[in-house]
């Protein structure tokens, strides 16, 4: 991972990088905003953290280009003029999370270690550039999908967006459910109040109730300053909770509390907030089985599940598949400065008889890496990863009685992604000669993260081709 420090202190940066760097992360630093947003424009950052107050360009202007550009790349301010109102004027502006000079070293490993983690479980979910217009023949609410079952959750979006009725989104991982929570906010009479987003799975079991609810001053240690929590950054908006199966069951009761009563108080504080929110949550669980194992709390979920949207899984949508398909090949295009126009009607079928597994992300990726290595206008069959020409269809899948054994899935999974990674990297040290260093840049990871990767994969033969021929190390 890749984080750039943007800060006009010269203290702040060397502490800061230092201490990031001995986590194990890639750094880079820039003194002002307009040097920060030169830097992300020339190489792969994953993670920002910028200072509200600098020369040039200040951290919010540098956020809004950073979300604007670099839609994947996530931002957290950090700042000593810090209130409320530019807390929520940050969030809502798309920034993953606001820190308060002077704070704990602990405190920012553990925002850095959220914010990394939320990268991870995001890449395994769809990560879309939305279309242009609201409603165009590809779908509506800048989604993707025509068929009939994604035409069923557009009509009750239609129905449910301008209400304030709790909303459960289901469905497997990378299935556009994050897509689907934006539409319902951005449809809704909210849609100028705050959107924020939470990832349960990202958050520390025993930070969840400080990042839901807030904190005061001195409520445990390293708590230097009040901070607002996200139930009170989503006053007058909406707020959506990714992955609600993973909240603690001792904290869904207090979540429970505040959702019927609409108040709380925060850690460590005796005031009593209350907030007008509404709550949209999201799952790839089944949220009954998980009641059945006394994981999840009935109470809470009759409240959550006021109104289910259940997305479904690509293979079972295939109509939309050459939809996202021609969609992502445009995306990649622009990234990629490639001037691919279409897929030839083998390559199509190719794609529509895969059973993917790993949904509308695994396409995505499948695009990405088929349009890094075509030397053609047109994606034939042959353009295609190996392995997806010889996977088997949807009715092929390996089953086990009749149903697939999870186990067996895990590791069809786990050796197709060593497939993929591989020839992935084989093809990047082709093109480069052998040269370890450049075959990461093409690759969008650090050096170290590629030869722990070609080790991993037993590549190690090729990290020494090429690499005196230009100093590398």
């Amino acid at each position: 991972m890749r984080i750039l420090i943007a800060d006009d202190e010269v203290n702040m940066r060397k502490v800061l990088k230092a201490m990031l760097v001995r986590e194990g992360y890639d750094v880079l630093v820039a003194e002002d905003g307009e040097r920060a947003l030169h830097l992300i424009r020339e190489k792969a950052i994953d993670l920002l953290i910028t200072d509200l107050r600098m020369p040039r360009r200040d951290g919010l202007s540098l956020l809004d280009c950073v979300r604007a550009e670099f839609p994947d790349t996530l931002v957290i301010l950090i700042t000593a003029h810090g209130t409320v109102d530019s807390a929520v004027s940050a969030l809502r502006r798309g920034a993953f999370d606001y820190i308060l000079k002077p704070f704990d070293q602990d405190e920012m490993k553990l925002v850095v270690n959220k914010a990394i983690k939320t990268l991870e479980l995001n890449r395994t979910n769809i990560r879309s550039e939305p279309v242009s217009v609201l409603q165009t023949p590809e779908g509506r609410y800048e989604i993707i999908g025509r068929s009939p079952k994604m035409a069923e959750v557009y009509q009750i979006i239609a129905k449910v967006a301008d209400t304030p009725s709790t909303v459960l989104i289901t469905g497997e991982s990378g299935t556009g459910k994050e897509l689907i929570a934006t539409a319902l906010h951005e449809q809704s009479s909210r849609k100028n109040g705050p959107f924020i987003k939470i990832n349960c799975a990202a958050i520390p079991k025993n930070l969840m109730e400080s990042e839901l609810f807030g904190y005061e001053r001195g409520a445990f240690t390293g708590a230097v300053a009040s901070k607002p929590g996200r139930f009170e950054l989503a006053d007058g908006g909406t707020l959506f909770l990714d992955e609600i199966a993973e909240i603690p069951a001792e904290m869904q009761v207090k979540l429970l509390r505040a959702l019927q009563e609409s108040e709380f108080e925060r850690v460590g504080g005796i005031k009593t907030i209350r907030v007008n929110v509404r709550i949209i949550t999201a799952t790839n669980r089944d949220l009954r089985r998980e009641i059945e194992l006394g994981n999840f709390r009935e109470d809470l979920f009759f409240r959550l599940n006021v109104v289910p949207i259940h997305l479904p899984a690509l293979r079972e949508r295939t109509e939309d598949i050459e939809l996202l398909a021609q969609h992502f090949v445009q995306k990649y295009n622009k990234r990629l400065k490639k001037q691919v126009e279409n897929f030839s009607a083998e390559a199509l079928n190719c794609l529509r008889q895969c059973p993917w597994q790993g949904n509308i992300r695994e396409l995505e990726n499948v695009v990405e890496r088929t349009l890094l290595f075509c030397d053609s206008n047109i994606i034939r069959i042959e353009d295609l990863p190996e392995e997806l020409r010889g996977r088997p269809s949807q009715t092929k899948t390996a089953e086990v009685g009749g149903a697939i054994s999870p186990l067996s899935m895990k590791e069809i999974v786990r050796q197709k992604t060593s497939i993929i990674e591989r020839d992935l990297i084989v093809k990047a040290l082709e093109e480069t000669q052998g040269n370890v260093t450049r075959a990461a840049q093409l690759l969008k990871i650090s050096r170290k993260g590629l030869q722990l990767k070609m080790k991993e994969l037993d590549l190690r033969g090729n990290d020494d081709r090429g690499e005196d021929s230009n100093g590398d190390e």
